[in-house]
């Protein structure tokens, strides 16, 4: 489930594979744009293993992405809820790795060509019901669910 909401611009980064993270995490290629910054696949240098990495300047207006690792990190063993592994400030960006979740509802729809079966409907809706029962007794309300922040499935080594 992505937590995050609001507006932010694009970040350019001039030489992506020299951007190391946390001594271990490489930025391989942008999967996305989130309303404060960019997503990254990163990848860790020492394993091999597939990352989501966030990264959103300094100079934001409204910077979210502390505010995002402390939400994780309250959230943290709930299914769908990735596990924060970093977070920090590097040259000029607030950068957060997570796991890599699944595809997001709006993706697994399109992939679909835009049809779901009503058993698909249901299984969706069954996971999505329980992520946002789980926020809610945490005491958190999400005030941007849309298909797009509903990341679906789970990853390799997110909560199952």
């Amino acid at each position: 489930m992505d937590l995050t909401a609001g507006q932010g611009s694009s970040l350019h980064l001039s030489s992506k594979s020299e951007f190391l993270i946390g001594g271990k995490y490489r930025l391989v290629r942008k999967i996305g744009s989130g309303s404060f910054g960019d997503i990254y696949l990163g990848i860790n240098i020492t394993n091999g293993e597939e990352v989501a990495i966030k990264l959103e300047s300094v100079k934001a207006r409204h910077p979210q992405l502390l505010y995002e690792s402390k939400l994780y990190k309250i959230l943290q063993g709930g299914i769908g809820i990735p596990h924060i592994r970093y977070y920090a400030q590097e040259k000029d960006y607030n950068v957060l790795v997570m796991d890599l979740l699944g595809p997001s509802l709006e993706d697994l729809f399109n992939f679909c060509s835009r049809r779901f079966t009503m058993k698909t409907v249901l299984m969706l809706a069954d996971q999505m019901i329980g992520r946002i029962e789980f926020v809610h007794n945490k005491n958190f309300i999400h005030r941007d669910i849309k298909p797009d922040n509903f990341l679906m499935g789970i990853g390799r080594h997110c909560n199952k």
